[in-house]
């Protein structure tokens, strides 16, 4: 898997790459020579010291999404909360969104900037929400949240380099690490940083419909290329279940046989069917725990089966001989 120094330019082919070092876009590179030498195909040696650091941290979860919109931040979100509703768990959610870091508002931590992240001798301390919720986001960086990060690559790959390794996330049970849509830089960077832990795996979220479903197909592919174990697949926005009559109704409608249709010839979980329930997106939008706020709601009981089969999903893997 190719690297890419802070200073290359945009179409640098990485430093474990044959083409390191020779590609026309490499030509001016400072770095050019080093990487032609062949130094530069050394394994980088952040990947050691944050497989130090997140020694500590029983179970990683990274969530992923083929397609932007389709509640990945909404659902990792909920999954940290229900996770750190056992109080004797500690647990930890990650945005590596740079670009779209949405947790903060998700979380009700949207005040939460520049000052809230403080430096100590053991590293960044991340921001908690609950006394076992801790949280880090880009977000906390920036002076505004309307600022825009308008990075390349290797700078958006080298902040998360510094979230994996310099955040001081202490002994967690749970790291939820929530990702942008798509398989881009920063899903490489991830993948590689964590390659030296035990990854748990991914839940990769999608919509009914056929055009989120082909992105998907595509995330799916990524994980199996990367040797990233799939957990499984949540169905979000599944159908609408009206408040007042109960009904159900589908509103993005599953025209090629949705999520559960996409499982069974790929052969992957199914973790469950999530509905539309417009209480979600106000929760969101004010910071609230939709679990905690309305528990019998249908998409709470489906929440809740989910999360136990993440549970017993990750329970079982820490029974297992480590493969790292």
């Amino acid at each position: 898997m190719s690297d890419t120094p802070d200073n290359a330019p945009k179409h640098c082919p990485g430093t474990a790459s044959e083409q390191a070092g020779k590609a026309a876009s490499c030509q001016g590179c400072p770095n050019q020579k080093l990487c032609a030498s062949g130094a530069g195909k050394n394994p980088d040696p952040a990947i050691g010291e944050i497989g130090e650091k997140l020694s500590s941290v029983k179970h990683k979860i990274l969530v992923l999404s083929g397609k932007g919109g389709v509640g990945k931040s909404t659902f990792s979100a909920q999954l940290a909360r229900a996770l750190a509703s056992d109080g004797t768990k500690e647990v930890a959610l990650l945005d590596v969104d740079i670009c779209g870091p949405s947790i903060p508002r998700i979380m009700g931590l949207d005040g939460e900037q520049e000052s809230s992240v403080h430096q100590s001798g053991n590293g960044w301390s991340p921001v908690y929400v609950e006394d076992n919720l801790a949280i880090m986001s880009i977000g906390f960086l920036l002076s505004s949240p309307d600022d825009a990060v308008i990075w390349r690559g290797p700078k958006k790959n080298g902040m998360i380099k510094q979230f994996l390794r310099d955040v001081d996330w202490g002994e967690l049970d749970y790291l939820i690490v929530d990702t942008p849509p798509g398989t881009s830089d920063e899903h490489l960077s991830i993948v590689q940083y964590l390659s030296s832990t035990h990854v748990d795996g991914a839940v990769i979220i999608t919509t009914p419909q056929e055009v989120s479903l082909q992105d998907v197909r595509k995330e799916i592919r990524f994980c199996q290329k990367v040797k990233l174990p799939i957990i499984g697949v949540v169905e979000n926005m599944s159908s609408f279940v009206c408040p007042k009559c109960k009904n159900t109704s589908q509103i993005f409608p599953p025209t090629s046989g949705g999520a559960e249709k996409m499982c069974a010839d790929l052969n992957l979980p199914l973790l469950g069917k999530l509905p539309l329930d417009p209480r979600i997106a106000q929760s969101c939008d004010e910071g609230r725990p939709f679990l905690r706020e309305v528990p019998d709601s249908p998409a709470a009981e489906v929440y809740h089966t989910i999360v136990q089969s993440i549970r017993t999903y990750c329970s079982n893997r820490q029974t297992e001989p480590s493969t790292t």
